[in-house]
């Protein structure tokens, strides 16, 4: 079985220590780089190509933000999970309209963790709790009275019916077999209407989608 190819980047000795421990304990996980900051993980990254960037914010020479934009621009397979302190959910949603797939608070679980990287690799986003509130609570803060019933409507952007059903159960975290099953739909064909949703919405991966689709009401 391929092994899951992981680089850690974070400024924390410390913390690095203990999450390379925890990721060492997974079978199928193979940590292949370790970076204190987001040039040296520039530097070194193409002789690893991992799979899964766990990314921190804050750190010193080139931040977390810098970095995600580098590595979305020049190595777009590759998937980014943030790992931060940092729960503003201002700062969930810019991330997730970068195409940073994942974003971990640094108290999760170690089994959360685990959950976030397959997640990624198998859907191409992971939505917890934290996000999904973060989501919710800004699609409620845009609401006003003036508001369409149907958001859908207001968009500049021609959305088929199904394709509004598709998005929307991606938004609710459900993967593409879910929703073959629970639309009647073949994989194949749920992943064709999720390709053009990403060509209609103009984002790079599921990820920006959902951001886009939480930021202009789609859902």
């Amino acid at each position: 079985m391929r092994k899951i190819k992981l680089a850690l980047c974070d400024d924390h000795t410390l913390f690095r220590v203990g999450m390379s421990t925890i990721l060492g304990q997974i079978n199928d996980f193979e940590l292949v780089l370790e970076a204190g900051n987001g040039q040296e993980l520039i530097d070194r990254i193409a002789r690893k190509l991992p799979d899964v960037v766990l990314l921190d914010l804050q750190m010193p020479v080139m931040d977390g933000t810098a970095t995600a934009d580098y590595l979305r621009e020049n190595y777009p397979l590759i998937k980014i999970v943030v790992l931060t302190m940092h729960d503003e959910d201002r700062m969930v949603l810019h991330l997730l309209e970068k195409g940073v797939s994942g974003y971990l608070l640094k108290d999760a679980e170690a089994g959360e963790v685990e959950k976030a990287v397959r997640k990624v690799m198998d859907e191409g986003v992971y939505l917890n709790e934290f996000v999904s509130k973060a989501m919710l609570r800004k699609m409620t803060n845009k609401t006003t009275v003036t508001k369409p019933v149907n958001a859908f409507y207001n968009s500049k952007i021609l959305l088929s019916e199904r394709e509004k059903e598709v998005l929307m159960l991606i938004c609710e975290g459900l993967s593409t077999l879910e929703i073959s099953e629970k639309i009647f739909l073949s994989p194949r064909t749920v992943e064709g209407h999720r390709l053009r949703i990403l060509e209609k919405t103009g984002t790079k991966n599921t990820a920006g989608m959902v951001a886009y689709a939480f930021k202009n009401s789609l859902v």
